[in-house]
């Protein structure tokens, strides 16, 4: 057997930074090289933004021009989330206390700023269709309300069953799927909307992931903490 020899950490530094610099020159000689003229597929997006059902450039890049960018994307954070779930219970601690119960003046604070959270959320995915905003932020404001929660030491409620978790993880995922193939089925192609529906469809679809990436950012969180119990235990300097 030839004996390996383990490389220095200057090496690797050296091998990174000189990979890090060729891609920065590559990308730097790309967009020196682009006309003064260009100007981009901004032409072509305003040319048919009324016919994607927003008046939002962004969101109707995203779900309508490009949908199958953020389908690709919402299945990249489903499969992740299923991947870490299913290391088990213990790993997962989605069922136990993440943290003791908070002292009442963070407690009334949590319990006041949630429903808060909620309605910027809210307000955030029907913004999308107009001005900045969207799935993604109503999303990761519904998963923050969520984190204060597991912070403050409220217990998941009891409806929130594994099936249940679970199926509001892939929820969005699934309708978005299903409505890509969907309107191949009445003649166009993929994630193709039919132009008197688009608006509204495209609103069921950001409503669902909305819930779905909420879901799914509380529940990677919860995952990579430690349960209260085991955090007294490790205080206590118990195995």
């Amino acid at each position: 057997m030839p004996k390996v020899t383990p490389t220095s950490p200057f090496a690797v530094r050296v091998a990174a930074l000189a990979v890090c610099a060729a891609v920065g020159a590559l990308l730097a000689r790309a967009v020196l090289y682009i006309p003064e003229t260009e100007q981009g597929l901004a032409p072509l997006i305003d040319a048919n933004l009324e016919a994607s059902g927003v008046t939002n450039a962004v969101t109707g890049v995203l779900l309508n021009f490009r949908g199958y960018d953020t389908l690709l994307e919402i299945a990249v954070l489903v499969l992740a989330t299923i991947g870490v779930l299913s290391l088990g219970v213990k790993q997962t601690g989605t069922w136990a206390p993440l943290a003791a119960q908070a002292d009442p003046v963070l407690s009334a604070l949590a319990r006041f700023l949630a429903p808060i959270m909620i309605l910027v959320s809210g307000y955030l995915l029907w913004a999308g269709e107009h001005a900045p905003g969207g799935a993604f932020q109503a999303g990761s404001v519904l998963g923050a309300a969520g984190v204060l929660l597991a912070l403050s030491g409220y217990a998941r409620p009891v409806w929130v069953t594994r099936f249940a978790l679970r199926a509001v993880i892939s929820v969005g995922f699934i309708v978005f799927l299903a409505t890509a193939v969907g309107a191949m089925l009445v003649g166009g192609t993929l994630l193709e909307y039919p132009r008197d529906y688009a608006k509204t469809l495209m609103l069921v679809v950001e409503t669902l992931l909305t819930v779905s990436i909420g879901a799914i950012l509380v529940s990677l969180f919860i995952a990579s903490a430690s349960p209260a119990e085991e955090l007294r235990h490790r205080s206590r300097g118990e195995a």
